[in-house]
């Protein structure tokens, strides 16, 4: 698989054939200034839930690109509002096969209110099956006991994780919760883009190798394969 990050909490995953892109948030970060949205292609766009910060790009990438949107299905009734036709609605503990993967959504703890001050409903994370591997997205979340079920559904390749602290998991309880979902390898993600989210990449990447754990922090733009 092949794992492309935008920055904050966007990322693309190649995975079996197929582009999915999770939580568009490029145009307004200016970390990712260097990306340009118009050249991003996706077959499918997943939202783990309404936050600006995870939605910003949503619209436009779901007109330019064509890609099938998987969100709650709050999220969707919105982006029916502005025109975007092409959503599969899910909700907590919902499992769909896609054909080339399967999507599976989980608990995720957090808020969920959308751009225009709407109710965005409950927050979700992902766990993608495919035949290449399988593997979870928290969305943005605390620390929660539900993690002790990912392991029942799925072994996983790799997890991506927030470790930005304040409005997510920290450090802490992202190594915590990768024990849970008994993988050891975690992406980051949600850090750095705002004051309350920067964090110290070294003491971070230390932390996770103390505990058995590979941290990945990818750059802005960066392709890796896993």
């Amino acid at each position: 698989m092949q794992f492309t990050y935008f920055g904050h909490a966007c990322f693309l995953v190649e995975v079996n054939g197929k582009k999915l892109l999770f939580d568009p948030f490029i145009t307004p970060n200016e970390l990712a200034k260097d990306i340009v949205v118009a050249d991003i292609e996706a077959d499918y766009i997943l939202l783990s839930h309404g936050h600006v910060d995870h939605t910003a790009d949503a619209v436009s990438l779901a007109m330019s690109t064509g890609a099938k949107v998987i969100c709650n299905w709050e999220v969707a009734e919105w982006l029916g509002t502005k025109d975007v036709k092409n959503t599969h609605p899910m909700n907590t503990g919902g499992k769909w096969d896609f054909g080339d993967f399967s999507v599976k959504c989980v608990v995720a703890q957090h808020s969920s209110g959308l751009p225009d001050g709407s109710y965005g409903g409950n927050p979700m994370g992902f766990i993608v099956y495919s035949p290449e591997g399988n593997f979870y997205y928290s969305g943005d979340t605390a620390l929660t006991m539900d993690m002790q079920l990912i392991p029942r559904w799925a072994d996983l390749q790799f997890s991506i994780m927030p470790i930005g602290d304040n409005f997510t998991m920290g450090i802490e309880d992202t190594i915590e919760a990768a024990k849970w979902v008994k993988t050891n390898k975690v992406i980051g993600v949600h850090f750095d883009t705002f004051g309350f989210i920067k964090i110290d990449h070294a003491g971070a990447k230390k932390a996770f190798s103390d505990a058995g754990q590979e941290l990945i922090l990818p750059a802005i733009g960066e392709t890796i394969t896993l």
